[in-house]
């Protein structure tokens, strides 16, 4: 992990996380100039490195502040954004009211370095709105955990997401914040940027084993698919909730669902990590998507309550992990259908041994 490389001041945010295989390497920039994003490129060389001209990157014009090198290693690059946060709650339903837009360009970041820890390869973006005429966030704060990873695994925390060495998790979490509604709702807007001929794709899985996170049993993946084979790029991969805890249980799962992938050329998010890699034109040159996802309980209740809201995703290069059944879960199967087929087969043998020994009594006619 890097923060800020080739810049000693601390009043921006970027950071640099890099895994290097044999023959390729995958970086991750994230940073909070502008709207917070991360771009992810992938090369084919295990030397590629990193390059960023600091006076160009803030100034007005970004475009082309951010390269890797050699350019010509490039073989993948994207980018997603998190542009905007939601209040809204329903005054008759399905009527929902909103509440003015939290846009994540306008906040003020602290720094990432005091936060920033190489052992446990964890950092966090905390920010507040430079404005709070209401004084929602005089308590509170919103804020963008990320975690790198040395090796595959799985999280100890709910939700527990499987991860590889190449995935990195970024959490998302609300705190202290105080509603604007009695019954208010979150809304957290995720935008995508990818090149020509990339189309992303929402999946939902769904499976019958919660051992992992319990009651939970739908997972969601937004895929950036090439559409001439149709392969796995990249992804963002996260489970249907939330938590309402810093120690989160079952029971402070807080229901989470998605709404449907739009085209966003139209509203193109603010970010000047972004525009300095993809160049001004982005909107145009480039495919941007977005998807709203919404976190709350019935009427809004949980989050009033707690005043607590996390949201875990996974993001990465290629396909997304698979949750298969734990040795243990496929014991149990084992057992649970294995015992009636050995009752049965026993049984049947009892009643065949009965009925040849009941015929064996009788003396055969001559």
């Amino acid at each position: 992990m890097q923060y800020n490389p080739g810049w000693n001041n601390a009043s921006v945010n970027l950071l640099h996380v890099r895994a290097v295989g044999p023959g390729d390497t995958l970086h991750y920039v994230w940073s909070s100039i502008g709207a917070p994003a991360v771009l992810l490129v992938a090369t084919e060389s295990g030397s590629s490195a990193l390059r960023i001209n600091w006076t160009q990157l803030l100034s007005p014009s970004p475009a082309g502040a951010i390269w890797i090198d050699p350019p010509s290693s490039v073989v993948y690059a994207a980018a997603v954004v998190f542009t905007k946060v939601f209040e809204y709650s329903e005054a008759k339903p399905p009527e929902e009211l909103f509440y003015p837009t939290y846009d994540l360009s306008d906040f003020s970041w602290d720094s990432v370095n005091r936060t920033l820890n190489h052992m446990a390869l964890t950092a966090e973006f905390t920010g507040i709105p430079a404005t709070d005429p209401g004084g929602s966030f005089s308590n509170g704060s919103l804020a963008f955990r990320v975690t790198a990873y040395e090796a595959s695994g799985r999280d100890g925390p709910l939700p527990s997401l499987l991860h590889t060495a190449n995935s990195s998790k970024v959490e998302f979490v609300l705190a202290g914040v105080v509603p604007r509604g009695n019954a208010s709702r979150f809304m957290l807007e995720v935008a995508t940027v990818e090149e020509t001929g990339v189309a992303q794709k929402l999946r939902s899985a769904r499976s019958i084993d919660d051992e992992y996170t319990p009651t939970i049993f739908e997972m969601l993946s937004l895929v950036a698919q090439s559409q001439n084979d149709s392969s796995a790029l990249s992804f963002l991969q996260w489970k249907a909730t939330a938590y309402g805890s810093r120690a989160p249980r079952r029971e402070d799962s807080i229901q989470c669902w998605s709404r449907s992938l739009q085209a966003a050329n139209w509203t193109l998010p603010v970010s000047s990590v972004v525009r300095a890699y993809f160049g001004e034109d982005v909107g145009s040159a480039y495919t941007v998507s977005a998807i709203n996802i919404s976190f709350g309980g019935e009427d809004g209740k949980v989050y009033q309550e707690k005043r607590y809201l996390s949201w875990s995703a996974l993001l990465g290069f290629g396909q997304p992990p698979r949750d298969t059944f734990s040795p243990l879960v496929i014991s149990i199967m084992a057992v649970a259908l294995g015992t009636p087929m050995v009752m049965l087969l026993v049984g049947s043998l009892v009643v065949l041994f009965a009925q040849r020994k009941r015929y064996s009594e009788y003396e055969p006619i001559n």
